[in-house]
């Protein structure tokens, strides 16, 4: 049984959980439009769909979704309801009276209780200390055949940046990420069917290391159980922005590079499967989803 992710702190992980109003990170929102391009391989429009996290998953892949699904509702989790509602409506940019269009019908609050059809979680996972929960809760959400899109980080991520710890004799900079197998097999045992699994390297690079610093910290922070202690001073900053400039850049571009392993996933909610004995017991939820499942999919 695959198990919580050992080297990444809960406590630290729930800190950095809670709503933020900052702006969506760059490489999410690149991450979000690629993931949003496999959209076009599923045929079915959901009519109800939740958004986890959007402010840090992508407040402009958001409004590329809800473009391309215009007549459904997005729900949003009421935690991140205030803030998501405000980023969201101050980027949207109103119809003119002479267009038949309408804003994107927007929702901040739980998804439905029969479920929504379809649920998308941009760079969430990786920074989740029970990810196999998160993985069943959103199987809750869902309704029958409906279907999650999902994206993290992979093992291969900020593999520059450890390797450079590493050899420094400095404690690592990251928790350890998940593998997409791992990914797939905890899809399984929360019950989604189908899971489809792939990944893709993306490589930043950035002109010096403070603006490389910058941008890390719009990702994430140091979640690892064995991380530095306490703040580092000036000094040991500027030692760290000296081994960067010295470690990443290449002969040919005195550019700084990264590498960030992106893990895509999908997987659809089957009908339940109920195994019965000489006396079964069905909950009505679990008999309505048997009888309105879908005869195929399309």
């Amino acid at each position: 049984m695959i198990q919580k992710p050992p080297t990444l702190d809960a406590a630290a992980a729930e800190r950095w959980a809670q709503p933020s109003s900052e702006p969506s990170p760059w490489l999410h929102e690149e991450v979000g439009q690629r993931m949003a391009q496999r959209l076009q391989w599923i045929t079915r429009h959901p009519k109800t769909w939740v958004h986890w996290q959007p402010q840090r998953g992508g407040l402009q892949t958001h409004l590329s979704i809800a473009a391309r699904y215009p007549n459904s509702e997005c729900f949003m989790a009421p935690a991140h309801m205030e803030i998501a509602q405000t980023a969201i409506k101050s980027i949207v940019k109103p119809s003119p009276w002479w267009s038949f269009k309408s804003a994107p019908t927007l929702r901040f609050d739980e998804a439905p209780a029969q479920g929504a059809q379809m649920l998308w979680a941009n760079m969430a996972l990786h920074l989740c200390a029970d990810p196999q929960a998160l993985i069943a809760r959103w199987h809750k959400l869902l309704a029958v055949d409906g279907f999650l899109m999902f994206s993290c980080l992979g093992p291969d991520s900020l593999r520059e940046l450890r390797e450079l710890y590493l050899a420094l004799g400095w404690p690592p900079p990251s928790h350890a990420f998940t593998d997409m197998h791992d990914w797939g097999d905890m899809l399984v045992q929360a019950g989604f069917a189908e899971p489809v699994m792939d990944m893709e390297r993306i490589t930043l690079s950035w002109a010096s290391a403070a603006h490389l610093l910058a941008e890390l910290r719009t990702l994430g922070r140091n979640l690892h159980v064995g991380r530095f202690a306490g703040l580092r001073g000036r000094a040991w900053k500027t030692e760290l922005e000296r081994q960067l400039t010295e470690r990443l850049s290449s002969k040919q571009d005195a550019r700084l590079s990264l590498t960030f392993e992106i893990v895509y996933g999908h997987a659809f909610k089957p009908v339940p499967r109920i195994k019965l004995a000489p006396h079964s017991a069905i909950s009505m939820d679990d008999m309505r989803a048997m009888l309105d499942a879908p005869k195929g999919k399309g």
